[in-house]
């Protein structure tokens, strides 16, 4: 090993294949300081992830609560697809300025928040009535927020001291997430009684806090020079190809069970309406009790406080999941840890599916948020360990770019399918077993040095079909083979 590697200890951890230690006991677990790059980014990231829930619990007051579920699903669908837009199109054709130019994801995360700023600003008239606007409105607040998670994932890289100390950097932000819905959930349920519009006031006043923070953030170039051969064989290793899949697997999970949930405990669920009714008029009829009025309602909108345990719930499932896998990885590998985050994810839906009702939620809600931030932590470490020639910011920006079309994918299946919780449970379950079975052959397949399996493409799909209907063609042409009486036979 050449003498002058700035990170041997890195080079040697990667070609090892040693489970990550993290950072120096010094650093490890110790206090943020503000006044340096990574503290001045987590003050940012604690107050747009505060203003972030206040729009939520602001929304849980005036739309969510307010709109038939059912009639909203084809605008939530048509908003679904224009959040994904800028992340399908925009990102790869933008993403490479901005890492080239110094500043340029700094102007991304001064973007996010103060246009959230201004966004919040425009919601407080909206949510207080039936306002065109408010769906528009909410959807570009998405778009913005998760604008900033992909500006933050170029970002934290550049803004710490060592390479070594990403996935505890990444880890003390996720701590900072739930510590932030935390923070903001008391003031804004005292708000929620005075009113939607004043939580949206609270929320706005947070994001302009987040923006003159993020004045503060440095300018840096993420990315002077594009990707050389090197960074772009590393990241397209089997390990992190494969690690990448599974992890846009959860977060593919974490869109659906977010819109199941939305439409659960807004009393869209079409199936439970009416069969809820029947299973109460079974379950009399089989332990021989008399059916009773009550038994023959439909099942009504469930309370608020439904949402709020939901919430509470997911927060804190995000919370363990960050505070659990530091000390896993001490004990296990990285892979082991992402493939126990998919397995948690499944052993979740078998939850929800077999309780259902709000246990059967908390269930589903609580595993899945926690699976995700185990998940994140694993995959980040499987990318600092092997390809430690890619530049880190680039690489997790486009890699954030992707996990967040994954996740609309999987929000757009429940709003276009009304679906009950328990069967949503099902499918999560299904998901989650399929992608840990595929994360598991592929990890064998690269211990072995075998090519591992991958997933066809659309594009090989296509070229596939096109190979076989030139193949039929060519069988089926009398011309394309000599007859008897074709000119020069026998």
């Amino acid at each position: 090993m050449s003498t002058s590697d700035p990170y041997p200890g890195r080079d040697r951890r990667a070609r090892s294949g040693g489970v990550g230690r993290g950072p120096s006991n010094r650093s490890r677990g110790g206090p943020i300081d503000l006044s340096a790059p990574f503290g001045r980014l987590a003050l940012v990231h604690l107050l747009s992830v505060g203003g972030d829930a206040l729009v939520a619990m602001a929304l849980a007051g005036s739309l969510f609560f307010s709109v038939d579920p059912s009639g909203a699903r084809w605008r939530i669908f048509l908003y679904l697809v224009f959040t994904m837009a800028p992340f399908a199109v925009v990102g790869p054709l933008i993403g490479p300025m901005m890492d080239r130019a110094r500043g340029g994801r700094r102007v991304m995360l001064l973007v996010s928040t103060f246009g959230r700023l201004v966004v919040g600003m425009l919601m407080v008239g909206s949510v207080s009535g039936d306002s065109l606007w408010l769906f528009p409105e909410a959807f570009v607040m998405l778009i913005l927020a998760k604008t900033y998670q992909v500006a933050k994932a170029a970002l934290v890289p550049s803004a710490i001291d060592s390479e070594q100390a990403l996935v505890e950097a990444n880890s003390k932000l996720q701590l900072l997430s739930g510590l932030g819905g935390f923070a903001v959930g008391l003031p804004g349920l005292v708000l929620l009684l005075i009113g939607a519009p004043a939580v949206m006031v609270l929320a706005s006043l947070v994001f302009a806090a987040a923006g003159v923070a993020a004045l503060r953030v440095p300018a840096t170039t993420v990315a002077a020079e594009p990707a050389e051969a090197e960074e772009t064989a590393e990241l397209r290793s089997g390990a992190i190809v494969s690690a990448g899949s599974a992890m846009g697997s959860l977060r593919g999970i974490v869109g659906f069970v977010t819109f199941l949930m939305a439409f659960a405990l807004r009393g869209g669920e079409r199936i439970t309406r009416h069969g809820e009714v029947l299973g109460r008029v079974g379950a009399a009829w089989w332990d021989h009790q008399p059916v009773t009025v009550s038994d023959l309602a439909p099942p009504g909108t469930p309370p608020a406080w439904h949402f709020a345990v939901i919430v509470a719930v997911s927060v804190a499932g995000g919370l363990a999941g960050a505070a659990i896998a530091p000390v896993l990885r001490r004990l296990f590998r990285e892979e082991f840890l992402l493939l126990s985050s998919v397995g948690l994810a499944a052993t979740a839906g078998v939850g929800g599916l077999l309780f259902g009702g709000l246990f059967g939620q908390v269930l589903l809600a609580c595993g899945v948020a926690t699976a995700a931030a185990m998940g994140k932590q694993a995959f980040d470490a499987v990318v600092q360990r092997d390809a430690p020639d890619a530049n880190q910011g680039r690489a997790f920006a486009a890699f954030e770019s992707r996990f967040q079309i994954a996740w609309v994918f999987g929000a757009l299946v429940p709003v276009v399918i009304p679906l009950p919780t328990q069967l949503g449970g099902l499918m999560v379950a299904v998901l989650a077993v399929a992608a840990g079975v595929f994360y598991a052959a592929t990890m064998q397949a690269v211990a072995r040095g075998r090519r591992p399996p991958r997933v066809p493409r659309a594009r090989d799909l296509g070229g596939r079909l096109r190979n076989q209907v030139r193949r039929g063609k060519d069988d089926g042409d009398p011309s394309a083979e000599p007859g008897p009486h074709a000119p020069g036979g026998n």
